[in-house]
């Protein structure tokens, strides 16, 4: 089964939007086996719409709209539903109930006129009931293929595909089952590791696939296995982790979780460590990564943000004397944030980082782009020294954290 989505909105084509949902739904599909052969990116208006709905069904069985939907005047999607598959517009009693109690839930039945709209769907259509928003979601099934059109806000769209269009796909097709495990790989250059497992891929089963996913200086080995028995398929994968994960050996960091940050509270939790966060260039975004994960609270005492450098001394306790000596971008400077995050907050790991994201030079004339982290476990300190010019600041904050995470879970790892 093949799949096409459009992505209606001026604000996407614009730039001042990103389409999250695009990529959330390719995913969500290609996990019941769904293959996503285009993404739309078009613009608010009727006719564009109708156009890409044909180009669309010429191409695939399904297709999925996001955006569109709602009380305003630009919102024009089931207009160009209506049109394009000849159905007219009905108020549906049972929406428009249910948009009623949620206006009152929320306390907004005041709303409840301007909103009427949002219960008026096309006649033909099966309604799938928004229960984190206002406009409902859509659905038409026409000479076989099917068309489902939903609203734009991300965190609407997440719950319909989740927890009632995919179910209702796989219900339908009788879909197959598709598992996937995660093997991260440390230290080991693609190429050298393509080639040292070369001869266990070429004896992978026809229904399990490899790709690899290089991520900073770690490689994901994705295993993907489809089949009708979901049980024989998690028998199947589990077999071929462990042997790949025999001839890999210790540079295995998990076999299970994706997200480097999620890898990381598996480890914590099982050596029964703690750790804190002294951020000055990455502001924040250590710790935000490290309490996505729930159940961090476990692990994760606390953290400090001393971006201006007299905040190092004041509240951090950096030696004043040692900035003025190494620069406020050192080494130096960096060890000694960690030791006295360590000291602050009394756990086991501690992690500074300090640097210039850019895009200016640093106040000491340090290069945009320069950053030196401290990662300390119990009482051994590991310095490192990144130097990215090319990213800009979203970018670096990112990659660095990202990149510190996983050179914590490497640490961890081998020292078990």
């Amino acid at each position: 089964m093949k799949a096409a989505l459009i992505t209606i909105g001026d604000e996407i084509l614009s730039g001042n939007t990103v389409d999250t949902n695009s990529t959330f739904i390719a995913e969500q599909l290609k996990n019941i086996g769904i293959k996503t052969v285009q993404i739309f990116t078009i613009s608010d208006e009727i006719e564009t719409i109708k156009k890409t709905l044909k180009s669309a069904f010429e191409m695939a069985d399904l297709v999925i709209t996001t955006g569109g939907l709602g009380p305003t005047k630009d919102d024009k999607t089931k207009i160009a539903f209506k049109d394009f598959f000849n159905d007219r517009l009905v108020l549906d009693e049972k929406t428009f109930e249910h948009l009623r109690q949620l206006l009152i839930k929320r306390k907004r039945e005041h709303l409840l006129e301007i909103n009427k709209d949002q219960a008026v769907v096309l006649s033909k259509a099966f309604v799938f009931q928004n229960f984190n928003g206002t406009a409902p979601c859509q659905m038409l099934e026409v000479n076989g293929k099917i068309a489902i059109c939903l609203p734009g806000v991300p965190y609407e769209v997440k719950p319909f595909i989740r927890n009632q269009i995919v179910p209702y796909l796989q219900d339908k097709f009788q879909l197959d089952f598709i598992e996937n495990r995660i093997i991260s790989v440390v230290d080991y250059p693609e190429s050298l590791l393509s080639n040292d497992i070369e001869s266990w891929e070429l004896s992978l089963p026809k229904h399990i696939s490899l790709a690899y996913l290089p991520v900073g200086n770690r490689v994901k080995l994705k295993l993907t296995a489809s089949g009708n028995d979901q049980k024989e398929l998690q028998k199947d994968l589990e077999i071929q982790v462990k042997e790949v994960a025999a001839i890999i050996g210790e540079r295995v960091i998990a076999t299970h979780e994706d997200k480097i940050e999620q890898i990381l509270h598996d480890i914590l939790i099982k050596q029964n460590l703690t750790i804190s966060t002294a951020e000055s260039c990455t502001g924040g975004e250590l710790a935000r990564l490290i309490t996505s994960i729930s159940g961090s609270s476990n692990y994760f005492l606390g953290g400090i943000i001393p971006y201006q450098t007299e905040k190092k001394t004041q509240i951090l306790g950096v030696d004043k004397n040692l900035i003025e000596k190494f620069t406020v971008v050192s080494e130096e400077v960096a060890t000694e944030m960690a030791e006295k995050c360590q000291e602050l907050f009394k756990t086991d790991i501690a992690i500074s980082t300090t640097g210039v994201a850019g895009p200016n030079k640093g106040e000491d004339g340090n290069e945009t782009g320069t950053i030196f982290y401290s990662i300390r476990i119990k009482d051994k300190t590991e310095n490192f020294r990144l130097f990215l010019p090319h990213l800009d600041r979203g970018d670096f904050l990112n990659f660095v954290s990202q990149k510190i995470i996983q050179e914590l879970v490497t640490l961890l790892v081998k020292n078990r």
